[in-house]
C-alpha cells in the first residue's frame, strides 16, 4: 500500500552572501545615513552657532538589532525575483519612516499576529519576515505548518529572555514580566511562559501594580478583583493564590533598567518576608534581561541631562518602547518635547509632539525660548541617523541659520 510522502521542508536562503549584502548596504546608508551627524559626533557631539548650541547624547538611534533587522528585510527583498511576495508581520521596528521604506521595497505587511483570513493568502515557499520584536509561539508554527520560508531577524536580547521565561515554565515558576502587556515584544514572550508545558505568566507594567501583587502575596486578596486588574495581562487559568508560590522576574528588554531593577527587588523582598531567607531560593528567581543598547541609551541621556540645557528633543516613533522612555527621563528634568520628525517643528512658536500620558499628539505653543538656548538631542534605537539630521537643521533653520555656513568654517 502506497503512502503520501509528507511535503519537503522549504529549503533555507542565505541572505548574508557577499553579493547581496554589499548592494543591501549601500541601499540602507542611502536611506538612513547622515554625514551631518557623523561629523558631530566626531566633534564632541556638539555643533554651536550664536544663539543656538546643540548637544547630542553620546549613544542614540539605530542599535545592532535593529540594523540586523533592517539589513535582513532588504537582502530578503533582493534575494527574491520582484515577483515574489514578501509578506512582514507587523512592523519591522517601531518608526513610522522606515516601515514606509519597508513599504516601498514592495513587501507587504501583515498583522504581527494574522487572523485566519490573512493567513489564508500565503501559500508554501512566501516569504514571511519576523520583525525585531519576534511573534508568538502559535503565529509561527502556522507559518511553518504552510511551509513558509521565514526570515527571522528576532533580536538576539529578545530571544535571551524567551530562554529564561522557557526555563521558568519547566520549573513551575510563574514568569513575572515587567512591560507592556500590548506590546509586540511582551506578546511573543508571554507565548514562550505558555507554549511547552504548564507555565503561567503575570505582566507587571509599573511599580503600582508591583505593589499590588506584592501585597496580595503577603496578605491574599479579592481573587476576582485581582484577574480583573490584570485582565489581558495574566495567562489563562491564571489563579493568584496557586501561581505566585514561585515566580521568577524577566521584563520587556526597552523598559527602564532603574525600574525593572526595583521590580526584582520588591518581589525578592515580598518573598524573603513571606517564606524566609533560607527558602529565597524556592520562591523567587530572576534574571538581568536589559537590552545593553537600551541601557547604553538610558546612560547617556541621563549624562546629557546632567550638562546645562534649555529643553530636551527626543526623536522617534510614538509607539517606540524605549523611545517613550528616554522621554520619561527628560520630562522629569526639564521641557521635552517627543516628535517623530523634524516636520513636528512647525515654527519657533509652535511644536506638535508626543504626550505619552494621554497617548496623543498635542501642540505647545512659544516652545522655542528667544535668546542664547542650548538643546540637547536623542533618539530611540529605532530612529535612523537622517531623521536625526533632520531635526538638527530644522532647529537652525528656524534661528535663521543654515548648517551648511556653519559646516563650512
Amino acid at each position: 500500500m502506497s503512502t503520501i510522502a509528507p511535503p519537503a521542508p522549504p529549503q533555507k536562503i542565505n541572505l548574508r552572501r557577499p553579493d547581496i549584502m554589499s548592494a543591501v548596504q549601500a541601499q540602507v546608508e542611502s536611506h538612513y545615513r547622515s554625514t551631518l551627524v557623523e561629523r558631530i559626533r566626531a566633534h564632541g557631539n556638539q555643533l554651536a552657532a550664536p544663539g543656538l548650541t546643540i548637544k547630542l547624547a553620546k549613544e542614540f538611534g539605530f542599535c545592532y538589532g535593529v540594523e540586523r533587522a533592517i539589513d535582513l528585510a532588504y537582502a530578503a527583498r533582493r534575494s527574491f525575483p520582484p515577483e515574489k511576495p514578501i509578506y512582514l508581520l507587523g512592523e519591522i521596528i517601531h518608526n513610522p519612516e522606515v516601515n514606509d521604506q519597508i513599504r516601498n521595497l514592495g513587501i507587504r505587511m501583515l498583522a504581527n499576529k494574522p487572523t485566519d483570513v490573512e493567513l489564508a493568502v500565503l501559500q508554501r515557499e512566501d516569504v514571511v519576515i519576523i520583525p525585531a520584536f519576534g511573534t508568538e509561539v502559535a503565529t509561527r508554527r502556522k507559518l511553518e505548518e504552510k511551509g513558509c520560508l521565514l526570515v527571522d531577524t528576532t533580536c538576539g536580547d529578545v530571544m535571551s529572555v524567551w530562554k529564561r521565561v522557557r526555563q521558568y515554565s519547566k520549573e513551575s515558576v510563574t514568569s513575572i514580566i515587567h512591560g507592556k502587556a500590548k506590546h509586540e515584544e511582551t506578546k511573543a514572550t508571554t507565548s514562550q511562559a505558555t507554549a511547552y508545558g504548564a507555565g503561567h505568566y503575570l505582566v507587571v507594567f509599573n511599580l503600582a501594580e508591583t505593589d499590588y501583587v506584592c501585597d496580595y502575596i503577603l496578605r491574599g486578596g479579592d481573587k476576582a478583583e485581582f484577574l480583573e486588574k490584570f485582565k489581558g495581562a495574566h495567562s489563562p487559568g491564571f489563579d493568584p493564590d496557586e501561581h505566585l508560590l514561585a515566580v521568577g522576574v524577566a521584563n520587556q528588554t526597552t523598559m527602564l533598567r532603574g525600574e525593572t531593577e526595583e521590580v526584582q527587588r520588591r518581589f525578592k523582598a515580598a518573598m524573603e518576608k513571606k517564606y524566609g531567607p533560607e527558602q529565597l531560593e524556592t520562591h523567587f528567581r530572576f534574571f538581568d534581561t536589559i537590552c545593553g543598547a537600551t541601557q547604553d541609551r538610558q546612560d547617556a541621556l541621563e549624562k546629557l541631562l546632567q550638562t546645562k540645557l534649555d529643553l530636551l528633543l527626543v526623536v522617534g516613533g510614538y509607539n517606540s518602547s524605549n523611545t517613550s522612555h528616554l522621554a520619561e527621563m527628560g520630562e522629569k528634568v526639564l521641557p521635552t518635547y517627543f516628535i517623530k520628525n523634524a516636520a513636528k517643528m512647525e515654527s519657533a512658536a509652535l511644536i506638535r509632539h508626543w504626550n505619552q500620558h494621554k497617548h496623543v499628539e498635542e501642540s505647545t505653543p512659544n516652545w522655542l525660548p528667544a535668546g542664547s538656548i542650548t538643546v540637547g538631542i536623542t533618539a530611540g534605537a529605532s530612529c535612523p541617523n537622517n531623521l536625526i539630521e533632520d531635526a538638527i537643521r530644522r532647529l537652525f533653520e528656524l534661528r535663521g541659520i543654515a548648517v551648511q555656513e556653519l559646516l563650512a568654517n
